[in-house]
């Protein structure tokens, strides 16, 4: 019986470091999501409240205000505005405390985040085939490409939840919250690699070269690869493959705050 008691605790070690390992990560992420919302509200708000759609023209976007083009102007604004409400309510949604006490508003936050969600993707799209986007000739294929794993994975969640497989939705939802923080994600990675190598393959008059290409694809790829690995260990009885998994999981959680600490230095407080 000793043998197996002390089996059972060498066992459980894994598992709770896998566990720290997650929730670091999410604290750190859920911060530096909330200070980049901040900084779109503070930043891109009073341009629209202060002098409508034409005064995006002075916000400094790609491709901001074009005159004449209505549809474009608004899926610009609608893509700016759309952003503070996903960005800012995904954690909200992953966070089990708040999930179990206020199931209702759970709900109504679920139902709005995946519809804005696929909203601002059919935005996206629209936008970037109709007047680019700087980074190249693949970029406009890997922006396409998460706007459409952002529409499948809600779509997949949307219906594992109304089977009632709650298991299997808080997965999806988490699948769909990594992919809908890829514009998030590509800020902090561009940033990260900048403080950690001072921007190698990156041409900063042109905005292309080969990590610029690789981060386009590289914003959803790596958060969904370290989520699938969690996934993995969280199911696995190897402690070895935990313990592993944990590590991983702890690093991404250092490279996501420094990232986010080199994006909040470096990109948004200079500009407010």
């Amino acid at each position: 019986m000793s043998s197996a008691n002390g089996q059972k605790s060498s066992r459980s070690l894994p598992d709770r470091l896998l566990n720290l390992s997650g929730l670091s990560w999410f604290l750190v992420a859920a911060l530096g999501q909330w200070i980049f919302v901040y900084y779109v509200a503070a930043f891109y708000l009073p341009f629209l409240t202060g002098g409508g759609l034409a005064s995006l023209d002075q916000a400094d976007l790609p491709d901001g205000f074009i005159a004449g083009d209505m549809l474009h102007n608004i899926a610009l604004a609608a893509h700016v505005l759309i952003a503070i409400v996903i960005i800012g309510g995904g954690p909200l949604q992953l966070i089990p405390q708040i999930r179990n006490s206020f199931p209702r508003f759970h709900r109504i936050l679920g139902r709005t985040y995946m519809i804005t969600a696929v909203l601002t993707s059919l935005a996206g799209l629209y936008m970037v085939w109709t007047h680019g986007v700087p980074g190249g000739p693949l970029a406009p294929f890997a922006i396409s490409l998460d706007a459409v794993l952002i529409i499948l994975f809600a779509a997949i969640a949307v219906r594992h939840a109304m089977r009632r497989q709650i298991d299997r939705h808080r997965r999806w939802a988490m699948r769909l919250f990594m992919v809908v923080s890829a514009v998030w994600f590509f800020r902090i990675g561009m940033m990260f690699w900048f403080m950690t190598t001072g921007g190698i393959g990156i041409n900063t008059e042109t905005f292309t070269g080969p990590f610029i290409t690789f981060l386009y694809f590289g914003q959803m790829v790596v958060p969904l690869l370290f989520l699938e690995v969690y996934f993995r260990a969280q199911d696995s009885d190897s402690m070895i493959g935990k313990l592993i998994a944990a590590v991983l999981v702890f690093a991404a959680t250092g490279a996501t705050a420094l990232g986010s600490f080199a994006a909040t230095m470096g990109m948004w407080l200079p500009r407010l």
